[in-house]
């Protein structure tokens, strides 16, 4: 699957890149999830949203900022320092660290910079999963 028609995907806002790099990030974690093998769906929803809640993908930033190119970290500060609403059940920054990683992960998405995506993801998974 691809996006057809973004020619200049830096000029997207970065909540609609979050939009979009949310369900990605949530895509590999499920298909991190049913790749350990059959569970039961309400298992494997509540193990999801463990793994793609906030305080889960601030966490994960702190094991990739380090790693990421001066280009990637633009997106993920473009997309953390965004204004917009943090649910009441979040702390803000682990909030706003967690959109920025949406950011980052549309923009990668976007830019088809596929194999980059799995790379960050993998470091993230071994960062907030306990396997």
């Amino acid at each position: 699957m691809e996006i057809e028609n973004i020619t200049h995907p830096k000029q997207l806002s970065p909540l609609v890149l979050a939009f979009l790099g949310d369900a990605v990030f949530e895509l590999m974690v499920r298909a991190k999830l049913v790749a350990r093998g059959n569970a039961p769906i309400g298992r494997l929803h509540r193990q999801s949203v463990e793994h793609v809640c906030a305080s889960a993908q601030s966490e994960g930033v702190h094991a990739v900022q380090e790693l990421l190119t001066e280009e990637e970290l633009a997106m993920y500060k473009r997309g953390r320092n965004t204004h917009n609403n943090t649910p009441k059940n979040a702390d803000p920054m682990q909030y706003r660290c967690a959109t920025g990683l949406e950011t980052l992960f549309g923009y990668l998405y976007v830019t088809e910079q596929h194999d980059r995506a799995k790379e960050l993801f993998e470091k993230i998974w071994s960062a907030i999963s306990e396997e």
